[in-house]
Order: C-alpha cells, then structure tokens, then sequence
C-alpha cells in the first residue's frame, strides 16, 4: 500500500511540477499553448506567475509526502492540493462553451482524475492505519504505521 502511495503522489507531485516550472517561467505560452486555458480571457502574466508558484508549493508538499509517506503528511498533502483541484474541476465544468466536444471531453475527464485520485490515495492511507499492526488507536505509532 506504500507503494501505491508514493505513486500517486510522486504523479501528482510531477504534474504539479511540470505546470508550475511552465506557469512561472513561461506564462504566456502556457495561456496560449494549453487547450482551453485561453476560454476564459483575458491573460495576466502576475496571475499566472503566482498560479506556478502556488503550483510549485503544492509539488514540494506532495513530493515530500511521496518520500515521507506518514498518513498525517499525506492526508495533508492531498487536502492541500484537492482544495486546488476540486474547485478548478467545478469552474471548468461551467465554462466549456467555446471548447470542442473533444477538449471538454478531455478537459472533463483530466479535471475529474485530479479529483478522484487524490481521494482514492486518503482512501488507500486510511486503509493502510487500520491494518498496521494496533490499529488506529495505537498509542505510540511509528512512523512507518501512519
């Protein structure tokens, strides 16, 4: 179950990664590049360059966690990131209009994996408390048993 742990959050640590090195050091092409980032105009350099550094912030939490893989830091990590990615899911899931049938399609289905991902891995950390040996209520888990 560790192991699947630090998967998933090493991907999303990456993902988080690769948008916030694009986000702050290339703004605008991450504006004009990325499908339908443009539908909700207009483009500003200081939004974006702050959306990659928040996004860079949540790629150190994550990765942290992905090699520190205690529950209370991953259960922390993947609150942090889904009070990120669950309101971007629901803003996009308002406004498609302008975006072809594929890219929502897509745009839906990539939005709704940054959602379900993180909850199946809390679902995979609390699963794993409870079978480590005491259980929940050990007094004195090791880290190895969070």
């Amino acid at each position: 179950m560790t192991l699947t742990l630090r998967i998933g959050l090493a991907v999303l640590a990456l993902i988080e990664l690769m948008l916030g090195v694009w986000t702050s050091l290339f703004p605008e092409s991450f504006y004009r590049d990325v499908p339908t980032v443009n539908l909700t105009p207009p483009y500003s350099e200081h939004l974006f360059r702050d959306f990659g550094g928040a996004t860079l912030g949540l790629a150190i939490v994550l990765g942290a966690a992905a090699i520190w893989p205690t529950t209370r830091l991953v259960v922390i990590a993947l609150l942090a990131y889904l009070a990120f990615s669950a309101p971007h899911f629901v803003f996009h899931l308002g406004h498609l209009h302008g975006a072809t049938a594929v890219e929502a399609s897509l745009l839906t289905v990539a939005l709704a994996a940054t959602v379900i991902l993180p909850f199946a891995l809390i679902g995979v950390a609390t699963i794993r408390v409870r079978r480590a040996p005491g259980g929940v209520s050990a007094p004195r888990a090791t880290p190895e048993q969070q």
